[in-house]
């Protein structure tokens, strides 16, 4: 059954592209203030789709993007005619996030999100050293490396899969666990994770060895530890064209060279 969305709410990346997109969009179908709209449109690239998922979380708000920046994973093809009916026609992707919890040396906690990946890195010329428990059991005693990152499937095709990560298909329940330069033990690779895991990160050495938290586009310094989960409680629609869904271009993707 298709939607039909009559308000609609545009948002728009500050490039010169992005908002002369956004001036022709609005003079074409209005612009609804985002508390009423049925849907958001963003127009940027993938950077701007995560920010407008994190702006609306929690609101059940449905968000299409038109690829208006340099990369569009996530976005759909720019058209400035028939959008009502791109948007009926659109098929929906549920994605949930990860929620990270961080502390730092002060003792401090801090809560963020992410939509694709909580990642750790080494804020020093010397290697980080971290213990990786899973549900509350130690599966790696102590990695040595640049850092390590946990993806969703939404995010196991951009940061995860630059780290030679595994793609996960959109529907698989299963978390990437991916080492960045792995030093010590030389030979693994990360690990595939249920997504019901629960992972915390110990970071060994703190003062020596500082390390950076960072869930999308949040970060916390000199953090001593971190533990990461997938939050089902929040659903995250996006749009996307009939053809072009996420699950199509996560299968898209491996086949790419």
């Amino acid at each position: 059954m298709t939607e039909r969305f009559t308000a609609i709410s545009f948002v728009a990346s500050e490039t010169p592209e992005a908002q002369a997109a956004r001036v022709k969009l609005v003079e074409r179908y209005g612009d609804a203030d985002p508390a009423q709209a049925e849907v958001i449109v963003a127009l940027g690239g993938d950077g701007l789709m995560l920010q407008t998922l994190h702006r609306f979380m929690g609101t059940g708000k449905p968000i299409y993007g038109m690829n208006r920046g340099s990369v569009g994973f996530l976005m759909n093809e720019f058209r400035e005619r028939g959008l009502r009916q791109k948007l009926e026609a659109a098929h929906r992707s549920v994605v949930h996030p990860l929620t990270m919890t961080a502390a730092d040396c002060n003792g401090k906690r801090v809560e963020a999100r992410a939509i694709n990946e909580v990642s750790l890195f080494r804020r020093s010329y010397q290697a980080a050293k971290l213990r990786i428990s899973v549900d509350g059991q130690v599966r790696l005693s102590e990695l040595v490396a640049d850092g390590v990152l946990l993806a969703t499937p939404a995010g196991s095709t951009a940061y995860n899969l630059s780290a030679n990560g595994p793609i996960l298909p959109l529907d698989a329940p299963l978390l990437a666990l991916t080492p960045l330069s792995p030093f010590r033990p030389r030979r693994w690779r990360g690990a595939l994770l249920p997504d019901h895991a629960r992972v915390t990160i110990a970071v060994l050495e703190a003062e020596k060895r500082p390390v950076s938290a960072v869930a999308d586009h949040t970060q916390i310094d000199n953090v001593i530890s971190v533990q990461i989960a997938i939050d089902r409680s929040l659903d995250l629609v996006m749009l996307h064209d009939p053809g072009h869904s996420l699950d199509e271009r996560i299968l898209r993707e491996q086949f790419g060279y």
